[in-house]
């Protein structure tokens, strides 16, 4: 086994001659440097297990150096230090150092220190292993068993709790093996939905614990409006369950969670049916009957989602809510949402603000399109890494922080999820074949059978008929289409990139949160 390395910093370094044969005699590895300066020019080429720092030293202090080291390294750091005055450990202990010493050190004194920052590590990893392996059958149990919509989303939570968990930890193999674990719930969950979606979809046959897009705002959120302060309705496009729950520890900042639950989008997966959706109550062949001026096609020129707001306004003038005032906004960039906080004392006595934020869509369209965003999502756990990242600097965080002030109640929720796709499949349809890498629609389409879910008549899922003799289909997990002309371009173009309109837990299973201010 590899001996740990240690770096000691300390312009006495000499002195401490007895302790690091101690140390040496024990296994473990030393690097010595006697001053901070010296010591970060190390830190920037060689990789350490753990930093022993002493606290007071000349020229650059201890303080100044873990400053900078902080910045550089998640090394855990150690500060070593004669002084116990109280704003000297507050100091340190606000740069997130993993433990302090005070001298003069006793040699099991340090001995303790690295079990306990070296070990603790080691041993979480094998608690959240082992507790991970005694779910892994149950979990099994559960999949194999499913018959349920109900039963989907408790699996699908239980398999992003765990996800979340080993995102903890540094184990390839267990992270191989919930992703194993992952793709086959999720091919059983689409062979669910081919069999059973449009029995859910019509509520006269089936009765299950189940909210489709078409429903939400009729069943999670106009029941729980406050009649006592104002409401605010945040919808996040494209953000998936697993990317709720690496932000929900922001949100808890400021609110407490009422309710967590999970509804699912319509098919497609994709914005301008589940979003439309979502605001008009109705499904696409209904909105196409009611606002035919509203409704475009797949193959019909301008924007799809332009009529929100009109679609909003008849829902709520034909609900309970009826007698409540309504803003809408959409934020298509910073820029936007600084704004709207800017203006936030001039909208938040409105009985019910809907905002609508589309940055984790463009987050998940730019993988795609831009380099650099591909190769820093090469997995579901840098993607959540990265939402995490844009969430902690936008101004939706700060909106959060405004809302909770004001004493009004939160609603968030989303369209449709994502899925990062890694298998193609051939696909043959005219030139008036829709575009999506999910989903087609179109005349005479040529596939593969065993990657679809195929529609014949899509009014019977209240979707449109976009040409005679025209239908639908929607991949399974993980599967997108390319066509014959130039397929190894298109392949290693779009293979590993995040995609929805298709069939899957991420794209379909989908957050409503409801929140109340501290």
């Amino acid at each position: 086994m590899e001996k740990v390395k240690i770096l000691w910093i300390d312009d006495e370094i000499k002195l401490l001659k007895p302790h690091i044969l101690f140390l040496e005699s024990k296994g473990y590895k030393i690097f010595t440097i006697n001053n901070g300066n010296d010591a970060i020019d190390f830190i920037k080429k060689t990789k350490t297990d753990i930093i022993f720092l002493d606290e007071n030293m000349p020229g650059l202090s201890g303080l100044d150096t873990l400053s900078i080291i902080s910045k550089i390294t998640s090394t855990p750091v150690i500060m070593i230090t004669k002084s116990e005055e109280e704003h000297i450990m507050e100091e340190a202990i606000g740069s997130k150092i993993s433990d302090y010493l005070i001298k003069p050190l006793n040699p099991y004194q340090i001995l303790l220190s690295l079990k306990k920052n070296l070990e603790i590590k080691r041993l979480v990893n094998n608690k959240v292993i082992s507790d991970y392996q005694k779910e892994f059958q149950k979990i099994s149990s559960l999949i194999s068993g499913a018959n349920v919509f109900s039963d989907w989303v408790e699996i699908y939570k239980k398999i992003t709790f765990w996800e979340l968990e080993l995102d903890k930890i540094s184990s390839d193999d267990m992270n191989e093996i919930i992703e194993m674990q992952k793709n086959e719930a999720n091919n059983l969950f689409f062979k669910f939905i081919r069999s059973n979606y449009q029995k859910l979809l019509n509520e006269k046959f089936i009765k299950d614990d189940i909210c489709f897009s078409q429903n939400l705002l009729k069943e999670k959120v106009f029941p729980f409006l406050s009649e006592t302060s104002n409401n605010f309705c945040i919808l996040i496009d494209n953000l998936r369950f697993d990317q709720w729950k690496v932000l929900q520890p922001y949100f808890e900042e400021f609110f407490n969670i009422e309710n967590e639950s999970i509804f699912s989008s319509i098919l497609p997966t994709a914005t301008q049916y589940s979003r439309n959706s979502i605001f008009s109550g109705l499904l696409p062949v209904e909105i196409k009957k009611i606002f035919a001026n509203y409704w475009k096609g797949e193959n019909e020129t301008g924007g799809k989602n332009l009529f929100e707001e009109e679609f909003l306004k008849n829902l709520i003038l034909k609900s309970d809510v009826k007698n409540k005032k309504f803003n809408y906004f959409k934020i298509l960039n910073s820029n936007e949402g600084w704004k709207l906080n800017e203006k936030f004392n001039s909208i938040k006595n409105i009985d019910i603000n809907f905002i609508v934020y589309n940055f984790v869509d463009m987050l998940s369209h730019a993988k795609t399109g831009i380099n650099m965003i591909k190769e820093l999502t090469p997995n579901d756990k840098s993607y959540r890494h990265l939402t995490k990242t844009w969430f902690q600097n936008s101004s939706l965080y700060k909106m959060l922080g405004l809302i909770s002030e004001s004493k009004s109640k939160l609603f968030l929720f989303t369209d449709h999820g994502t899925i990062n796709v890694k298998y193609p499949s051939k696909l043959i349809g005219d030139k008036n074949t829709s575009t999506n890498l999910r989903y087609k629609t179109g005349r005479k389409l040529k596939f593969n059978f065993k990657d679809v879910m195929e529609i014949d008549n899509p009014n019977q899922i209240g979707l449109n008929l976009e040409s005679l003799s025209s239908n639908f289909i929607f991949a399974k997990p993980n599967i997108y289409f390319t066509y014959p002309n130039n397929y190894n371009k298109f392949v290693n173009y779009f293979k590993d990139t995040y995609q929805h309109g298709g069939i899957s837990m991420e794209e379909m299973l989908c957050p409503i949160i409801r929140l109340s201010p501290k």
